[in-house]
């Protein structure tokens, strides 16, 4: 009989790390795409970089996609965009977005439904199966609902580096065995680019002046241009280029027989890594400047020895927020002015609280990597990352902790094995909602 599967998800992050390897291990599973369906339906995410459709659409094993635009009129009406048919026989797989639209969706469809939770896993009256990162969430559970709780381990814990690929990553970028190679990601979306990718430009000059051996690369966000992002090292079309003490302007640089690259006004070339996912490439830097995101659980898995970066010169493009919140900061006209005002509200709690940003610091509960919050300057970031560059011990066991964090691997593929389980239960009676 045909099935099918609707995998929920919605932020670049979640596709990248956790629909891509749960879709390979179900194509182990079910390679049949004529029996087995896999639709990506995504929901809106604050942290959306607006290419996640395309990501998914990408990815291999994946049969159609649904942009996060079309999301609520198919939660309200269950009508797709494109109008969608279904098989009467299916599986809803969360993976990413708000749990309970799983819910709605699963029991409109008939289908039985399978929730990923990282933290906590909710609504398990409604839900057939909870696959969990960790014995915390059960430990967390209801005990009348606990035998729907399984603990499948972290999805990001699958990542693999092939070794075969290192020297080529470093044939590529023309790396001697002397020289250090330091990861820049300034962020995917424009009003994080505005002020990351200037900042880790003139950091990235301050270091290099003490430390010539050092090069430096950026893993292009995924659907992002090269033109893009170059136009946010461009001062006429990016002013945010002039708020920092030492900015330094950067253009394209790209010919056919290197890496495209940006050349900064100071001649430092910063490579520029289109290949997605760039795993292969951030298991060589030695250390990564990073800004706040899912990028930093991928370099968590990968136990890159990371900063986390959030400079707060321009509060009003920290929108990203839950809940009222978001909306508020989100509306036009008055919305900048807002956002202002909560995020001084917001720092100043996180400044009494010490509360914690990157995803390793949150699953260890305690700051393992250095998060710098505040008006950063370039020549300041500089100077820690050469302290650290100068003590590799210390970067060793910021390796050693972030290792520590990883579970075993086979977390997709335990998902997988519970998605075809309930793949092949008994249909459930549909439920109209809206």
């Amino acid at each position: 009989m045909a099935c099918d599967i609707l995998i929920l998800s919605n932020g670049p992050g979640e596709i990248s790390t956790w629909v891509r390897p749960v879709v390979a291990a179900l194509r182990v599973l079910l390679p049949d795409a004529g029996a087995v369906r896999i639709s990506v339906v995504l929901s809106p995410c604050a942290n959306a970089c607006g290419r996640e459709a395309a990501m998914a659409a990408a990815l291999p094993g994946v049969d159609r996609v649904q942009a996060a635009a079309d999301f609520f009129p198919f939660l309200l009406r269950g009508k797709t965009a494109d109008n969608w048919d279904w098989h009467t026989q299916g599986v809803v797989l969360f993976l990413g977005g708000d749990q309970l639209y799983s819910v709605l969706i699963g029991k409109r469809l008939g289908y039985r439904i399978v929730v990923y939770a990282e933290w906590k896993g909710r609504w398990p009256r409604w839900v057939d199966g909870i696959a969990c990162m960790n014995h915390q969430v059960v430990a967390a559970a209801s005990p009348r609902w606990r035998s729907k709780y399984e603990v499948i381990g972290d999805l990001m814990a699958d990542i693999v580096v092939d070794p075969t690929l290192v020297q080529p990553v470093r044939d590529r970028l023309g790396l001697s065995p002397d020289q250090e190679l330091i990861g820049l990601m300034p962020g995917s979306k424009p009003a994080k680019l505005s002020l990351g990718l200037p900042f880790c430009l003139a950091t990235a000059a301050a270091i290099h002046r003490q430390r010539p051996q050092t090069v430096f690369v950026i893993p292009v966000a995924p659907m992002l241009t090269l033109e893009t992002l170059a136009q946010f090292a461009n001062p006429d079309a990016n002013p945010d280029t002039l708020l920092f003490e030492g900015c330094t302007t950067a253009e394209l640089v790209a010919t056919a027989d290197r890496l495209p690259r940006l050349r900064t006004a100071t001649g430092l070339e910063v490579w520029l890594w289109p290949s997605q996912p760039a795993y292969d490439l951030l298991s060589q830097v030695r250390l990564c400047l990073t800004t706040v995101g899912a990028n930093t659980a991928e370099l968590g898995a990968l136990a890159v020895p990371m900063l986390v970066l959030l400079p707060t010169q321009k509060l009003e493009v920290m929108k990203a927020w839950d809940g009222l919140p978001g909306l508020l900061a989100n509306l036009p006209l008055v919305g900048d002015g807002l956002a202002r005002g909560m995020n001084r509200l917001i720092l100043a709690q996180i400044y009494r609280q010490g509360r914690l940003f990157a995803w390793p610091n949150l699953w260890a509960g305690r700051a393992i990597v250095p998060e710098l919050i505040g008006p950063l300057q370039p020549h300041q970031v500089a100077t820690q990352v050469i302290d650290y560059l100068n003590h590799p011990e210390q970067l060793a066991a910021m390796t050693t902790d972030l290792q520590s964090l990883r579970g075993p691997g086979g977390a997709a593929a335990r998902l997988a094995t519970l998605v075809v389980t309930a793949l092949q239960g008994d249909r459930l009676s549909p439920k109209e909602y809206g």
